[in-house]
């Protein structure tokens, strides 16, 4: 997206196309907030949106070599931060739709087994009026009682994260490390989990 202008288009578009604000925050990378401010305030002259930053990573999503490589990076970063906290993982956990790509090339890896985590906000909608909760996919690994590491493309507030670290805790699960292609909160860990990211969005103004 090159402008604000696009931004708002794209926004309008993947609503037309029934497309919930939650699944319209993943598709653009934005927050929940951001997208809210884009399909309502957006037309009004003078409005100050949020202060948020719009991630397009197609240029490396559209290529399975360049996912692989990126991949490769992240899973050193990841298996760094285990060695040094002397942490194992038995099962990567994709966060759907858009971590998944990556915590399978992860787990191919790091020869671990592979989790999908559906988060919550991609049912919310303005008039949900409740934090939904999200679910793991039968259709994967178990992560009972596992070892595990959470990956997924770009963390905005990081409630999704949050979330995923309270189900794993809620199966018995421990969450070792957390990895992100990029980490717009500028955050360390998350609920005491390392977070291992390639790149950092630092806000100075």
């Amino acid at each position: 997206m090159k402008n604000i202008e696009s931004l708002i288009e794209k926004a309008a578009m993947l609503k037309s196309e029934g497309l919930v604000e939650g699944q319209i925050a993943e598709e653009l990378n934005i927050s929940r907030e951001t997208v809210t401010w884009l399909l309502t305030h957006a037309e009004k002259k003078g409005a100050e949106g949020p202060k948020d930053v719009s991630v397009d990573w197609s240029t490396i999503g559209k290529s399975p070599s360049r996912l692989r490589q990126v991949s490769l990076a992240l899973t050193d970063m990841i298996y760094e931060s285990l060695v040094t906290n002397d942490n194992d993982v038995d099962v990567v956990v994709g966060i759907a739709l858009s971590g998944i790509s990556l915590a399978s090339m992860v787990a191919e890896e790091i020869d671990a087994d592979l989790a999908v985590y559906n988060p919550g906000k991609q049912r919310w909608t303005q008039d949900s009026g409740t934090e939904l909760r999200g679910n793991f996919s039968s259709n994967f690994a178990d992560v009972n009682d596992m070892e595990c590491v959470i990956v997924d493309d770009v963390i905005t507030s990081g409630r999704t994260l949050e979330e995923a670290v309270e189900m794993l805790n809620a199966h018995g699960a421990k969450t070792n490390a957390i990895g992100v292609l990029l980490d717009k909160k500028g955050v360390d860990e998350i609920v005491g989990v390392p977070v291992c990211s390639m790149l950092k969005v630092i806000r100075v103004n």
